[in-house]
């Protein structure tokens, strides 16, 4: 990514940041920096545009979805630019990310303030099934046991 730069844009007092056309293991660190430096700035939400990215593989997914819990545990989250069109879309619905990370299909969609904050469901505990013991319910391991075959 030498002499390549994309900066960080604010519109309408959100960070941006242009994602490059491919995102792999050679610019996910420079990818993942930019994302910092927009958490840095002070903006828990920000947004990534990915409309001109062709390809993304697992080193640039693991930045997006790190950046991404990082930004929710800041109060904010990370929005996804990804036009329904995009190639780099069937490599977020089979891994889930999409349903993740928000997507738009255009940045002033991303742009959006959230909604209110819906009360979520609790979340259910899920029971034991018969015979079996939940979590809490389990003896410690015993150190002493060897996991090692006699």
């Amino acid at each position: 990514m030498t002499g390549v730069r994309y900066p960080i844009e604010m519109v309408k007092g959100v960070p941006v940041v242009a994602a490059p056309a491919e995102i792999d293991a050679s610019n996910a660190g420079w990818l993942r920096a930019v994302l910092l430096e927009a958490a840095a700035r002070g903006h828990a939400t920000f947004v990534v545009d990915m409309t001109g990215t062709q390809f993304c593989d697992s080193a640039g997914l693991g930045v997006l979805v790190r950046a991404h819990k990082r930004a929710l545990a800041e109060g904010g989250e990370l929005r996804l630019v990804i036009p329904a069109s995009a190639m780099v879309l069937r490599v977020f619905a089979l891994t889930g990310i999409d349903r993740v990370i928000p997507k738009s299909p255009g940045l002033d969609e991303a742009l959006e303030p959230a909604p209110a904050a819906a009360a979520r469901p609790p979340r259910r505990r899920r029971r034991p099934k018969p015979g079996m013991r939940a979590r809490a319910d389990r003896p410690p391991p015993d150190p002493s046991a060897s996991t090692s075959p006699a």
